[in-house]
C-alpha cells in the first residue's frame, strides 16, 4: 500500500513539473498566423507583444543561463525572432540592414562581453522587412546594458530596446555611431644581399636647409546643420538617454526641442516628429524630474498623443492614450 502511494506521489510531482514547464512556455507566447493577424503594423506588434517594457524603455532578456542550464534557449534572440516571424507572415523578406556597434552600452567591459556573445550578436542591429505588397519597415534592436538577471538565478541578461525607424533615420543613427578606425600601417624596408645578409646602410651627410616659413593654416568652416539634422540629433540623444535611464531630465528637454521643430519637409521628417512627440509624452507622464516643472503635464501629454493618433495614426500614441484612461 505504501509503495503504491509513493508511486502515485511521484506521478503527481512529475505532472506538476510538466505543468510548470508548460506555463513557462506559454508565458513566452506563441506566434501563429492567426495570432499575428491581430496586429495592424510592426509598431503595433512591438507594443502589444511587449518587446519593450510597457513604458517603451529597454527590456531584460537572458542571454546566458549559467552552468546549470547551458542548453536552455536564450531569450535575447526573441525580439529578432518575433519580428522576423511577423514579417514572414506578411509574405515579407527579413534581413540585416545595419550592424550594431553597441554604442548605447557605456561600460567598455560589458560592451566587449556582449559583442563577443553569439546569443547577443545574432539578434541586434537594424533589420528591414520588405513585404510582398511593397511596404517596407525597419526595426532597430539595440542593447543598452548587461546585467545580472533579476528573474533567474545564475543567469546574465542584456537589456534590449526595439524601435521602428525610417530609412534615413536608421542610416544616420548607425552611421553617426560607427566606430572610427584610424589605423596606420608602418612599413619597414630591409636591404639584404643575395646571401640574406643584412647590408648596412651608409647615411649621407644631411644638407643644411634654410628655415621655411610656415603658411597660415586655413581653417575649414563646417556647414551649419539643417533644421532636419538638428531635429534628428535632439531626437537620437533623447531616445538614447531615456533608453538607458540616464540624464532623464536632459533627455526630456531634447525630446521637447525635437518635437518643437514640428513636421519638417523630408522623407523621414514626419516620423522623427511623431516619435519625438511620443518621447515627450512619456516624459510628461513618467519622468518626475521633468514633469513636475511643467504645469498640467498630464493634459499636455494627452494633447500630444491625441494629435499623433488623429493626424498621424501613430500606434504608439494610441496605446499610450489607452493606458492613460
Amino acid at each position: 500500500m505504501v509503495e503504491t502511494e509513493c508511486v502515485d506521489f511521484k506521478k503527481i510531482v512529475l505532472i506538476g513539473g510538466l505543468s510548470i514547464l508548460l506555463q513557462a512556455c506559454n508565458s513566452l507566447g506563441t506566434l501563429s498566423s492567426n495570432s499575428l493577424a491581430q496586429y495592424t503594423s510592426a509598431q503595433d506588434f512591438i507594443i502589444k507583444k511587449n518587446i519593450n517594457q510597457s513604458n517603451g524603455t529597454a527590456k531584460e532578456y537572458v542571454y546566458a543561463w549559467g552552468a546549470k542550464n547551458k542548453q536552455a534557449e536564450p531569450h535575447s534572440l526573441y525580439p529578432r525572432k518575433y519580428l522576423s516571424n511577423y514579417c514572414h507572415d506578411k509574405a515579407g523578406r527579413f534581413s540585416l540592414l545595419h550592424k550594431s556597434t553597441l554604442h548605447l552600452v557605456n561600460d567598455v567591459k560589458d560592451r566587449n562581453i556582449l559583442a563577443n556573445n553569439q546569443n547577443v550578436k545574432q539578434g541586434i542591429g537594424a533589420y528591414q522587412c520588405i513585404q510582398k505588397n511593397g511596404q517596407r519597415w525597419i526595426v532597430s534592436i539595440e542593447p543598452v546594458s548587461e546585467v545580472k538577471s533579476t528573474q533567474y538565478a545564475d543567469a546574465r541578461a542584456v537589456r534590449l530596446q526595439a524601435e521602428i525607424m525610417g530609412a534615413e533615420e536608421a542610416r544616420r543613427f548607425y552611421k553617426n555611431n560607427a566606430p572610427s578606425v584610424n589605423a596606420t600601417k608602418k612599413s619597414t624596408v630591409v636591404t639584404t644581399t643575395k646571401n640574406n645578409v643584412v647590408k648596412p646602410v651608409v647615411k649621407e651627410p644631411e644638407e643644411k636647409k634654410e628655415p621655411v616659413v610656415a603658411e597660415p593654416v586655413k581653417r575649414t568652416v563646417q556647414p551649419a546643420l539643417t533644421a532636419q539634422q538638428q531635429q534628428m540629433q535632439y531626437y537620437v540623444a533623447a531616445r538614447r538617454d531615456l533608453a538607458k535611464g540616464e540624464n532623464r531630465a536632459a533627455a526630456c528637454n531634447n525630446a521637447q526641442r525635437a518635437y518643437n521643430y514640428g513636421k519638417l519637409h523630408g522623407a523621414n521628417a514626419s516620423n522623427v516628429y511623431a516619435e519625438s512627440g511620443v518621447l515627450l509624452a512619456r516624459c510628461l507622464t513618467s519622468v518626475p524630474a521633468y514633469n513636475r516643472q511643467v504645469p498640467n503635464a498630464k493634459a499636455k501629454a494627452t494633447g500630444i498623443l491625441q494629435n499623433l493618433s488623429n493626424n498621424y495614426n501613430h500606434a504608439g500614441a494610441k496605446h499610450m492614450l489607452n493606458q492613460m484612461k
